[in-house]
């Protein structure tokens, strides 16, 4: 039995429910003895911890960068290392002026060295990934179709809502489009916003729903929506964005209006289960289409969840992920060799 020991940094941040969580069951159905362990932050529980790092098998480290020193001992302890992310985490976030940072710079790429493979969650990563080991595998984000069924009332009475669902450090990129939010409800008296988040935003013009989001009711919640909306600022940061937001969309069935950058012009193909938006004129354009045309909407949704099912579903990404831990784990020759 192979036994993995999976270091996530927050047991509800959606890379950790999304990347290692949702695997879990099929993981043990195949034999597989994973378990999950919080980063520790106090010296003796670190250290502490990193001792008993020999009992696995391997070590799946999911996105946290350790200081080299930390790192050092990790890689010495440690049998065999696969390292996953599906964020520029060589960058600083979109809201910093400046995406450059020296320390994550060094540490990124002194990991990148010492792992026996990288999953990547998109080209993009990949590509900085290669620039320091060349074992790497791209792993979409995935969704659990089991979770999501499709909407059903497409041609409901009442308010069209568009909707937006994500975490609270994203809300900057739906600010940005505030104003042709403005426009729209100005334009479609019967249209009205919804937030699903720990924060939200406020606008005294614009009819908002606030939703404070929660695991088990994020599918209803996600049905409640007509349109769904992915604005990103262009930028480094969000080139590294894996589109997580569009396939939570496309899961239950509704179309999506996006920003391309980076993974969310390969996700959402303009015109048939979506549309881009790049300048305010777009963004009311492409949402005006959909509000409009209830029979595109589902149309696209229905694409748009063929989409899920062909190339970004758990079910496709599991069995994937669990052949390329075992390749690492049975691959002696990599060994502990640092």
């Amino acid at each position: 039995m192979m036994k993995v020991a999976f270091l996530i940094h927050n047991i509800e941040a959606p890379s950790c429910r999304y990347r290692v969580l949702q695997y879990f069951p099929f993981l043990r159905q195949q034999g597989v003895e994973a378990s999950v362990h919080l980063f520790k932050h106090k010296l003796v529980d670190k250290w502490k911890f990193y001792t008993t790092l020999g009992r696995y098998d391997l070590i799946f480290i999911q996105r946290k960068l350790f200081h080299p020193v930390d790192f050092w001992y990790i890689r010495r302890k440690a049998k065999k290392i696969v390292y996953d992310f599906d964020d520029a985490v060589m960058y600083r976030s979109a809201k910093s002026k400046n995406p450059h940072s020296f320390s994550r710079r060094v540490k990124f790429a002194y990991m990148m060295k010492r792992v026996d493979l990288i999953i990547a969650g998109n080209e993009f990563l990949k590509t900085k990934a290669l620039s320091h080991n060349s074992s790497v595998v791209v792993i979409p984000t995935s969704i659990d179709l089991s979770r999501y069924s499709p909407k059903e009332d497409l041609y409901h009475e009442g308010p069209i809502t568009i909707g937006w669902l994500g975490s609270r450090s994203s809300l900057r990129y739906l600010k940005s489009i505030m104003p042709v939010f403005e426009n729209i409800f100005r334009k479609y008296p019967n249209v009205q916003f919804k937030i699903v988040c720990s924060e939200f935003l406020d606008c005294p013009h614009i009819p908002i729903i606030k939703k404070p989001w929660s695991w088990d009711e994020e599918g209803e919640d996600l049905k409640s929506f007509d349109i769904g909306v992915m604005p990103l600022s262009n930028d480094l940061w969000s080139q590294g964005k894996c589109g997580l937001k569009i396939l939570q969309y496309f899961s239950v069935g509704i179309p999506a209006v996006c920003t391309p950058i980076g993974m969310n012009r390969d996700i959402v193909e303009d015109g048939v289960n979506g549309f881009w938006a790049m300048t305010p004129e777009d963004w009311e354009e492409k949402l005006s289409i959909l509000i409009e045309n209830p029979a595109l909407r589902k149309q696209m949704g229905r694409e748009g969840r063929e989409k899920v099912l062909k190339g970004y579903s758990a079910q496709a990404s599991g069995p994937r992920l669990l052949s390329v831990l075992k390749q690492v784990a049975e691959k002696n020759e990599l060994g502990n060799q640092f």
